[in-house]
């Protein structure tokens, strides 16, 4: 079955799994999660798979390490930077 979320709620998703985690369990396990985006939406197992991180301590460390690997489709509107009007 496929879950959708919110990016707003990926830290809270993250939760329901059992850390330290490694990186593969942990994609494995978020497979087939959706996480919806201003413009757009990914697989989270997918995003999991991206980061270069080996193994996650708690939900925030796995959290944190997925900012790293949103696309830019994550926020705002595509192609939108902080300084444009």
């Amino acid at each position: 079955m496929t879950t959708e979320i919110t990016l707003s709620r990926l830290e809270d998703e993250l939760r329901d799994y059992a850390y330290p985690a490694a990186r593969e369990d942990l994609a494995e396990s978020c497979a087939g999660t959706t996480v919806l985006f201003a413009d757009g939406d990914a697989d989270l197992g997918d995003l999991v798979t991206d980061i270069d991180q080996r193994e996650f301590e708690s939900a925030e460390d796995a959290f944190t390490a997925l900012q790293n690997v949103l696309p830019i489709e994550a926020l705002g509107e595509p192609g939108q930077s902080d300084g444009d009007a």
